[in-house]
């Protein structure tokens, strides 16, 4: 099979580069080997994995050859947090049949019924003194969210219980040593409650009680709730079957890994870039003051300006640096290359959002570019065709409300950490700031109806 070129390393220094540096990893082979290049990052014996980035490639993924792919063995890196029986782990039409039941719970009327809890969440979940971390202030917000506005939990033991146990396993399984194991299954072994990986189980069974026991009292309880697990419990497939209690918790934590850690990623770009650029940041001010004291959630969402600011905040550092991988199921031809079954073909956001024929000069932050629309092939932080991030109009909408909320009530001065990057920071999955992005609080802004906000020092 004549293949794209690439590096020829073997594979196994392959993977170590892409896991220790993939930003600088891709950016080499883009550059060495131009679009489209071929990794080998699988094993030994892996199939070619085919990297693409032009517009016209991507479209041809996502739609044209779209049934000429399957999932394969690609996102078994997440099985341990998610469950079989997570929406990301299905292919073909049980992928399809789940996203059709999962879908009306995070669009539409069924997503902006969160908006005004999302916006008191953001007013009431305080950072610890005046000078904060805004990676940190952003996860909390954002497992605050996930807590209420997902979950349906309201505060109480069941509450606290669960979101200290969620602390632990986010902050191990983005730690380096267990981030790993994920991509080494070799390393899950389990030795008892000293090792790493029967610390990660023993905590996976703490919160799936938690869960399985949160579930079956709502069953109970009749499900009267708006919230995203109570719309869940509802719906019903075409034959009028529910999800049971495996499914929902499945869903509960690919909810949670897809959108606690990215979405505090994607405002913590959103602020660092906002603080570095003042006359971005007056602009936007701009925008969110004419709105008046009390706007409604779904007017805030709906700023221009603002979405703007949030998309290109996700477009220079996407969260996610690939959209999800396809393995080939029968010969295809793409890009003027002929692909066998086997073949893993990867359209790769990070190279997409930096193409200087789309973006010129991609790496400087200009929202303005997002004032008029780009099509879904050049931009696609979420992934795309059938395969695209399910949660991607929450994150989006919480991102903005977010953003929108902290400006508008507090007074902020840029404290630490915004200087130039030559590379983002590591955490997980994800590539972020580095923690020492810092902004003070020196005021507010607007009056809250929120007595904790008025009480802030």
């Amino acid at each position: 099979m004549s293949l794209p070129d690439g590096p020829k390393l073997p594979a196994l220094l392959q993977t170590l580069s892409l896991i220790a540096d993939p930003t600088g990893f891709l950016e080499t082979c883009s550059q060495r080997y131009g679009d489209p290049f071929t990794l080998r990052v699988l094993g030994v014996n892996s199939p070619p994995v085919i990297f693409f980035s032009h517009p016209d490639a991507v479209q041809a993924i996502f739609t044209t050859l779209s049934s000429r792919f399957e999932l394969g063995k690609v996102t078994h890196i997440f099985r341990p947090l998610t469950g079989d029986r997570s929406l990301i782990m299905q292919d073909g039409s049980r992928h399809q049949k789940q996203r059709q039941l999962l879908m009306p719970a995070l669009h539409g009327e069924g997503l902006y019924r969160c908006g005004s809890l999302i916006s008191h969440i953001s007013r009431t979940t305080q950072p610890h003194g005046s000078l904060v971390s805004v990676q940190d202030w952003m996860l909390e917000i954002s497992l605050e969210t996930i807590l209420r506005v997902v979950f349906g939990l309201q505060p109480g033991a069941r509450y606290q219980e669960l979101k200290s146990r969620l602390q632990r396993l986010l902050e191990r399984i983005n730690s380096p040593l267990y981030s790993l194991q994920f991509f080494l299954p070799p390393l899950q072994q389990n030795w008892g409650a000293w090792s790493p990986w029967g610390q990660f189980l023993q905590l996976r069974q703490q919160i799936d009680d938690l869960l399985y026991a949160e579930i079956r009292e709502r069953r109970d309880q009749g499900n009267q709730g708006t919230d995203i697990l109570s719309l869940l419990i509802a719906a019903r497939d075409e034959a009028g079957t529910p999800m049971d209690d495996t499914e929902l918790r499945d869903q509960l934590m690919t909810l949670l890994l897809l959108g606690h850690e990215t979405t505090a990623s994607g405002l913590t770009w959103a602020f660092y870039w906002l603080y570095r650029h003042p006359d971005v940041l007056e602009r936007l001010h701009q925008e969110l003051d004419a709105l008046g004291p009390d706007p409604d959630p779904l007017t805030l969402a709906q700023q221009p300006y603002l979405t703007a600011v949030c998309k290109e905040a996700l477009r220079v550092y996407p969260i996610a640096l690939i959209a999800q991988p396809r393995r080939v199921r029968e010969p295809i031809e793409l890009a003027g290359y002929q692909f066998e079954p086997g073949a893993v073909l990867v359209p790769c956001v990070y190279l997409a959002h930096r193409r200087p024929e789309t973006y010129p000069e991609p790496l400087q932050f200009r929202p303005e570019r997002f004032l008029s629309s780009k099509s879904a092939y050049e931009y696609f932080p979420f992934g795309g065709g059938n395969r695209s991030c399910i949660g991607m109009a929450l994150a989006l909408f919480e991102m903005k409300l977010v953003l929108a909320t902290l400006l508008r009530t507090y007074e902020f001065e840029p404290a630490a950490g915004f200087q130039p990057l030559r590379r983002p920071a590591r955490r997980g999955i994800t590539f972020v700031p580095p923690r020492s992005v810092q902004l003070r609080i020196i005021g507010l802004r607007m009056a809250a109806n929120d007595e904790a906000v008025l009480a802030h020092p």
